[in-house]
């Protein structure tokens, strides 16, 4: 993670076998595609496991969740692909098997209301949540230096997140931590980091097990950047930039994959991960590898498919403009109709924000037994102490008064380029994984019977440890 120093390398705990949070596999019946005002998202998420449909990730007009699809594209789209390793370099999920118990990718709990909750002593307090959190000894932490650890309390609908996280012998400790409302648009103070460079939640997006294999995927996912701008773009509140330097993309920069990409040759979880893509994009979170995007550390995840997702370029995708979804700088709500934007505007911090050095990367062979299809699990939770059991999967105050990114240079990759080759995808090289680090469609639920017409739901991440 961006501000990571040496002298933050905190110990974390590694102890606890996590317990896969899937959903069982859904009966498709039927679907109907109504045409809705450009950027509003669909309806019916997939569920967080554990969670329930009452506690979702984030209103469904939440910017985690709109249809960035026919949004204009960025200016400066082909500046900031060329930063990032120009268009031959692949995409990496920074998730997935790796033969230890806990897989790679960032975990993260669901716990009951009644889950004791202690007070964390942060090394960034002054950009910190109070708390407490719902924090103990088996509470699942990232392995690595980022050591994050993501903890749902699902009858208060309440997101916690820490990053460098320790139990510290009953001692809690925390590089930083933030406190998220689920039901809430609010963003963080203007400025302010989260447990994620960008000042945003982690949680809503990773990419989970369930929702491939629901079919639907209905959000934005996490990706990183080795170098980035000293600014931001809503909806991120905060910079962890290497430079003043407008050809390297900012937090909060938007990117998708390009409409005219062949998904044909890809097998049908892959295609259900690359619409997703395609329909609500990457967004930049923190720094770390270029292209790599984060899912759920959790048991399962089949290495065909991860395969297939690192032979995509770069090349495949495109920055896009999000300013005309911003309805208030100080809300992740989404605008109802925005209008087309030409140029996107850029928030610069008043004062200087800390930034951390980058880890030195470390690899690990990756695991290639064969993985089993998503099943139920089963959701037990108590509140008695903060080691209570609970489902787990291993798996803004945007200032708008910053310098607007000035147009650039024609994209020289505007156009859609070829899809991998059925060769390349059907037998794609494995390596070892990396340790580090506009109209939109209402989705309508399933089977509804309306005047003789049946209406029904479609289709429903060691890494190099970054920074």
């Amino acid at each position: 993670m961006r501000r990571l120093s040496a002298a933050l390398a905190v110990a974390h705990l590694r102890g606890a076998i996590p317990v896969a949070a899937s959903l069982s596999g859904a009966v498709l019946l039927g679907v109907s595609l109504l045409a809705a005002g450009p950027g509003v998202p669909p309806a019916g998420a997939v569920p967080l496991p554990g969670a329930g449909v009452g506690c979702p990730l984030f209103p469904a007009d939440d910017v985690w969740h709109a249809d960035v699809s026919r949004l204009p594209v960025h200016p400066r789209s082909g500046a900031w692909l060329a930063s990032m390793g120009g268009p031959d370099r692949r995409l990496h999920p920074d998730f997935g098997p790796d033969g230890t118990a806990q897989p790679y990718g960032i975990p993260y709990s669901v716990v009951s209301g009644t889950t004791q909750k202690v007070s964390v002593a942060f090394d960034y307090a002054d950009e910190s949540d109070k708390g407490p959190y719902p924090f103990g000894p088996s509470t699942p932490i990232e392995g690595g230096s980022d050591a994050h650890a993501l903890v749902v309390d699902k009858d208060h609908c309440t997101l916690y997140e820490l990053y460098a996280a320790s139990w510290n012998g009953g001692r809690p400790t925390a590089g930083s931590g933030a406190i998220w409302d689920l039901k809430s648009h609010a963003l963080r103070p203007s400025g302010w980091t989260s447990a994620d460079a960008a000042g945003l939640p982690i949680l809503p997006g990773l990419l989970r097990r369930d929702e491939v294999a629901a079919g639907d995927v209905d959000h934005a996912i996490r990706l990183t950047a080795a170098q980035t701008d000293k600014s931001y773009l809503w909806p991120a509140r905060h910079q962890a930039g290497s430079a003043a330097n407008p050809s390297l993309p900012p937090m909060g920069a938007w990117f998708r994959l390009k409409a005219g990409f062949d998904l044909t040759p890809f097998r049908p979880d892959t295609q259900v991960v690359l619409r997703a893509m395609q329909r609500h994009g990457l967004i930049l979170a923190d720094n770390g590898s270029n292209w790599y995007f984060t899912g759920t550390s959790e048991p399962g995840w089949d290495n065909a498919l991860l395969d297939q997702l690192k032979t995509i370029p770069a090349g495949a995708f495109e920055a896009v403009d999000t300013s005309s979804l911003m309805a208030d700088a100080n809300s992740g709500r989404v605008a109802s109709a925005p209008s087309p934007a030409t140029t996107a505007t850029t928030a610069r911090p008043a004062t200087p924000t800390t930034t951390r050095p980058k880890p030195t990367t470390t690899t690990r062979p990756k695991a290639t037994t064969p993985t089993s299809p998503p099943t139920a699990s089963t959701v037990t939770t108590t509140g008695a102490t903060p080691s209570s059991s609970a489902t787990t999967a291993t798996g803004s105050d945007a200032e708008t008064t910053g310098t607007a990114a000035a147009p650039g240079p024609a994209d020289p990759n505007s156009g859609p380029p070829p899809a991998p080759s059925a060769a390349d995808v059907a037998a794609p090289a494995r390596g070892a994984p990396d340790h580090h680090g506009a109209d939109a469609l209402l989705w309508v639920a399933p089977v509804v019977l309306v005047g003789g017409f049946a209406l029904g739901r479609a289709e429903r991440r060691r890494r190099a440890r970054r920074r």
